[in-house]
This record gives structure tokens, sequence and C-alpha cells, in this order.
């Protein structure tokens, strides 16, 4: 079983996108018992909120079906122990991290265009209102870390 969590700030638009991205993949390739796969976020701004619905558009416009029931949390320490692969949306997210999870000794912790072979982070679309251009993102680079698993 490989888990997986994906963080960004609020856990309402990125790391909840990221999250049903792969699960649809995964999905798709019939290998859903295979994964954990969830989100979470580093700050405690948006704690009990849904997904944020530009969002929600974005994923629906794709035909990527998400829990409408999931609502942000914050990341904790012992999720470090829970998942094998925590992936940040940019370096920002990483900072922040590091105040909760300051140690990483077995290297789970990675920026998530890493996986695309990218040194950048992926725009933040609460502030570009770009949620198209986040999405191919992360659609790009859920499949290469599908690939590399």
């Amino acid at each position: 079983m490989t888990r997986i969590l994906f963080v960004c700030h609020g856990n309402i638009c990125r790391s909840p996108m990221a999250e049903f991205i792969l699960k649809a993949l995964v999905k798709a390739k019939g290998l859903e018992d295979q994964f954990v796969i969830e989100s979470a976020a580093v700050s405690s701004e948006e704690i009990g909120n849904p997904i944020y619905p530009p969002a929600k558009r974005c994923l629906q416009q794709h035909g990527v079906t998400f829990d409408t029931a999931k609502r942000a949390r914050r990341i904790t320490p012992a999720d470090y122990d829970r998942f094998d692969a925590i992936i940040c949306m940019d370096t920002s997210n990483l900072r922040w991290l590091q105040r909760i999870i300051p140690d990483d000794p077995a290297g789970k912790i990675q920026l998530m265009m890493h996986y695309a072979g990218l040194h950048r982070d992926v725009a933040d679309p609460w502030y570009t209102g770009d949620f198209e251009t986040t999405f191919q993102d992360l659609l790009t680079a859920c499949e290469a870390l599908l690939r590399a698993l």
C-alpha cells in the first residue's frame, strides 16, 4: 500500500485537486486498493471548509469526481509516519511544513513539480484565478508520479 499526502496552504484548492486527480488516475488503472491518497494544509486558516468552488468547477469540467464531504484539515507531525510521500505545492508550503515536521530522515517530502522534472512551484489559483493552468500542472505531475511508482 502506497500512502500519499498532498499539501498546500489551505487545503481548499491545489492539494485537494491533486488528491482527486491522482485518485482518478489510480482508479482508471484499477489500482485503487494499492493507494491511500489524501490532502492537508500547512495553515489552519481554512480548517473545516470544503473545496473552493472554482476548484470544484475545474475538476468537474475535466470529469474528475471528488468527495463533496472533503473538508480542509491541517497536517500533523503524526502524518509523517502515516504517509510514504508528502508532496508540497510550493516552496512556501515547504517552509511552513518544516515548522510542523522539522526533520525528513526518510526523504518523504518533495515538491509537486519535481515529479514532472520541473523545478518550479504550482501556482496558487487562489491568487492567480487560473484554475486551468493549475489543473494541467497537477495532472502532468500526478501522471509522472504514478509512472514513478
